[in-house]
């Protein structure tokens, strides 16, 4: 079922692959225009072609959503071009493997810099047009490592675990304001980043409930549930898109 979302401006960060494209072209499917945000501009230059041939609307940008004024100007561009912003998808990240004891200063920073604080940053620029309108989504891709713990990644369920935090608390903040934020924690999705990862996926997904690894557009349709009219009386929530990796309420 197709939910229309009239025309309103999505910013989806991390967008030129994986699974921030195809939350893009799902949201734009359902009628958003959708602004792509990537630090790999061909990247996001293709995914918003692929959504223009399809008959959407999108841009590309080149940003990098941990920088304060790259987001700016970013944002600047994405409301002269398609209107204020209406819903935040915030995907970008780092995912990286490393040993706890291996793990130097400047890593955990770039990783909480990136994965953490670049959310805060996107998150504060976006949020006074949603609140001037009365109406606004802020959706938070996390992990379900947060849930489950993962071997060598101190840092990465460090940062996303800071921002589950944070969705909670903005959505006790923000839940009298038409505003909602949720997260979505994605499971095992096949994805260039996962193919990089130093493990077999495919052995992997064997030890998963359903025995398979999941798709982008699984972690998708979580996203537009979240972003349409029907969810307005969701807020600081998680929809665990896992294949039943982990079964608990958060």
């Amino acid at each position: 079922m197709t939910r229309s979302l009239n025309g309103r401006t999505a910013i989806v960060t991390g967008a030129g692959s994986g699974i921030g494209r195809a939350i893009a072209i799902r949201l734009a499917e359902d009628t958003a225009k959708v602004a792509i945000w990537d630090i790999n501009a061909a990247g996001a230059e293709e995914t918003a072609r692929m959504i223009r041939d399809a008959g959407g609307t999108a841009i590309a940008i080149d940003a990098d959503c941990s920088d304060k004024a790259a987001i700016k100007a970013a944002a600047d561009r994405t409301r002269a071009e398609l209107g204020p912003v209406a819903i935040l998808v915030n995907n970008a990240g780092i995912a990286p493997f490393t040993p706890f004891l291996d793990i130097d200063d400047d890593l955990f920073d770039k990783v909480i810099r990136i994965n953490l604080r670049g959310p805060y940053l996107m998150t504060k620029e976006v949020l006074p047009d949603m609140l001037a309108a009365g109406w606004g989504r802020v959706i938070n891709i996390t992990s379900s490592s947060v849930q489950s713990g993962s071997f060598a990644q101190g840092h990465y369920v460090s940062s996303k675990g800071g921002l589950m935090g944070m969705t909670k608390a903005l959505g006790l903040e923000y839940a009298a304001s038409g505003v909602t934020f949720n997260m979505v924690p994605p499971g095992f999705i096949d994805t260039p980043m996962l193919r990089a990862a130093p493990i077999d996926a495919d052995a992997f997904a064997q030890t998963l409930p359903m025995k398979r690894i999941g798709q982008p557009e699984d972690i998708a349709a979580a996203c537009a549930y979240l972003a349409s009219e029907e969810a307005s009386y969701i807020t600081g929530q998680t929809i665990s898109t896992n294949g039943g990796r982990y079964m608990g309420s958060h």
